[in-house]
């Protein structure tokens, strides 16, 4: 097991990572976006929250030892010091929880060990990114409800727009369009769409843009080397970068309550047994 990390009074950020449609960078966007905020002197951790495909550690060339499988499988002595014998760390100080090697493991992940997993990371992390599943699913909600603040990216594509509005509008219903932070991922490529109507079509004052960079994002994806550490210059990167800097200069952590269960906790943890903890 690890060394014990310095306990923290206060709580951490729960950063969600999220898509109405798979394929627009959601992985990528996570991953450098935590190697981004890891370069401020801060303590963080990614979890790969796609159970079933995750590819959180491709993208950060990691071969774990463990996976939320194994965590799972230790819940009864898990606290903040031993999770972190389940986290692998990265060349840039990132520390990773990777998801299970195969995806029928993903039916082991039980709403009530993600929120224990959650909240013990939060503990001793400064933030926690979560690349949530791409759709509506149940872990993603779970994931959302809990967030301090939730990224949706989309892209310039007429299906990723249409499903994104509607994404936007269930997030309202639900009461969670506060904490919504829209990021316009690969601003800059051709479509009928522009970047600039964006906007007005999904009625959002002030999404993020990050600009289309085909070779670099494939290169880095291909190599497992996330952009943010070795081509921090690009006008990719730097756009990452001041999505890690606002974070930064806003940052409000409150102190650690537990949260009491919640409807949509109530509603999808009958899906499942939770596990005793």
């Amino acid at each position: 097991m690890s060394e014990k990390p310095e306990v923290k009074t206060k709580r951490g950020e729960l950063i969600a990572v999220c898509s109405a449609k798979g394929g627009i960078g959601r992985t990528v966007m996570a991953v450098n976006l935590a190697v981004a905020l890891s370069k401020n002197n801060l303590q963080v951790c990614i979890v790969d929250g796609d159970f079933q495909f995750g590819d959180v550690c491709l993208a950060m060339d990691l071969h774990p030892t463990f996976t939320i499988k194994d965590v799972i499988e230790s819940m009864d002595m898990l606290d903040q010091y031993s999770i972190q014998g389940f986290l692998m760390r990265h060349s840039s100080g990132l520390r990773v929880l990777g998801a299970p090697e195969r995806p029928e493991y993903a039916d082991l992940v039980s709403p009530a060990t993600v929120d224990k997993i959650l909240d013990l990371l939060l503990q001793s992390h400064d933030y926690v990114i979560v690349d949530t599943s791409a759709g509506l699913q149940a872990s993603t909600l779970q994931v959302i409800e809990k967030a301090d603040q939730v990224f949706t990216l989309t892209t310039l594509e007429m299906s990723s727009v249409k499903k994104t509005k509607t994404w936007l509008e269930t997030m309202q219903l639900l009461g969670m369009d506060q904490k919504q932070q829209l990021v316009l991922n690969r601003s800059t490529m051709d479509s009928v769409i522009k970047a600039s109507d964006v906007a007005d079509l999904l009625d959002i004052e002030t999404p993020a843009f990050i600009p289309n960079d085909f070779a670099l994002v494939a290169n880095s994806m291909n190599t497992g080397i996330p952009f943010t550490l070795n081509q921090a210059k690009t006008e990719t990167a730097k756009a990452v970068f001041r999505m890690a800097e606002q974070m930064v200069s806003r940052r409000e952590i409150a102190l650690f309550k537990p949260k009491s269960p919640s409807f949509l906790h109530s509603l999808f943890g009958r899906a499942k047994n939770p596990t005793t903890t």
